[in-house]
């Protein structure tokens, strides 16, 4: 683990005392513009994030954790947050939630800004991150778990699912099935790398097997019914013979069916659907769609449990990696 910086440290840095630096990072207006310049940049670079709890509570954290995901708009991420709650829900700590839309840049603002107020633990979904948000996370001296993924190098504790696993898993068993005419829907690329393994997962395993995609579309908006429904009617125009589509998410896949009755399509007599996520909207459809469970509440409780553990130990604590293993759902339209 790198060692924490400290406030005296960034000032050692900048050549400048430690209440100096105390002011320039809090905007003092008696310190001048290029002090506070040089002081901002060496905190920025070396990961550190000042400390806004005042007075007597400066050197202590507060019962909140910081709980950082891309949406709230989808079906994912509240799961996820459902399953952090319930562990938490016994003990003085709380979960707070940041979104970032998918944004690099605007994650590592409000992780800034979080670690700012000193939480008792963090939980971001991804590996992905800039720069400047791995160092912020490395400094940051409390529990930070990344959730979702597995496919990367964790900062720290890690728990989550292989999208590239998931991927070929589900081109295997497409395979299996007899389909060889296999489109691909993806929506939020490249913005969601998990999406993005998914599809990469998926395209290796087509690939292992002396297959290719017959089409595919990689959207960059937002998942839903109304756009699953679209890009499903005009992937099945340019491509009459196709036989099976496989989604980045339940919501387009759900969309795909929806275009499919509409339109006295049979699934998956004349063409087949799968899905990702396993989501609760696939409850009482008028057909079972084929889905693979990615684990999100166990994601979520599990995040929590390392945080309360880490917290007992009140010492430093060798990394969690915990590989959870998705499961495919066959449901009715493979």
């Amino acid at each position: 683990m790198t060692k924490k910086l400290l406030l005296k440290d960034v000032a050692l840095l900048a050549g400048v005392s430690e209440m100096t630096a105390s002011r320039a990072l809090r905007g003092a207006p008696d310190v001048s513009q290029k002090t506070r310049i040089r002081v901002e940049e060496i905190a920025r670079s070396h990961g550190y994030v000042p400390n806004r709890i005042a007075g007597s509570l400066s050197s202590q954290s507060v019962n909140l954790v910081a709980v950082v995901v891309p949406s709230l708009n989808s079906f994912v991420f509240p799961e996820v947050l459902s399953g952090i709650s319930a562990i938490l829900k016994d003990s003085p700590l709380k979960p707070v939630v940041g979104i970032t839309g998918y944004d690099v840049e605007e994650e590592e603002e409000v992780i800034r800004e979080m670690l700012s107020w000193r939480p008792s633990g963090l939980v971001v979904a991804g590996l992905e991150h800039s720069e400047a948000t791995r160092k912020m996370l490395q400094q940051a001296d409390i529990p930070v778990v990344e959730v979702m993924d597995v496919d990367g190098d964790p900062v720290g504790h890690c728990v989550g699912i292989s999208h590239l696993e998931a991927g070929r898993d589900m081109a295997e068993l497409i395979l299996s099935r007899g389909y060889e005419r296999i489109g691909f829907i993806g929506t939020k690329m490249p913005q969601d790398f998990r999406a993005r393994k998914r599809f990469d997962g998926f395209v290796d395993g087509l690939a292992a097997q002396g297959m290719n995609l017959h089409d595919q579309e990689l959207y960059s908006g937002d998942s839903s019914i109304e756009t699953g429904r679209q890009l499903t009617s005009s992937m099945m125009q340019r491509n009459p013979d196709l036989e099976c589509i496989y989604y980045s998410s339940d919501v387009m896949s759900v969309g795909g069916l929806m275009h499919c009755l509409a339109e006295g399509v049979s699934v998956p007599g004349d063409v087949a659907l799968a899905g990702f996520n396993n989501l609760q909207l696939l409850k009482g459809l008028p057909l079972d769609l084929a889905t693979t469970d990615a684990c999100r509440r166990q994601i979520g409780e599990r995040a929590a449990q390392i945080i309360l553990q880490a917290r007992a130990v009140k010492g430093d604590m060798d990394p969690v990696l915990e590989v959870l293993r998705p499961t495919i759902s066959l449901g009715a339209s493979l």
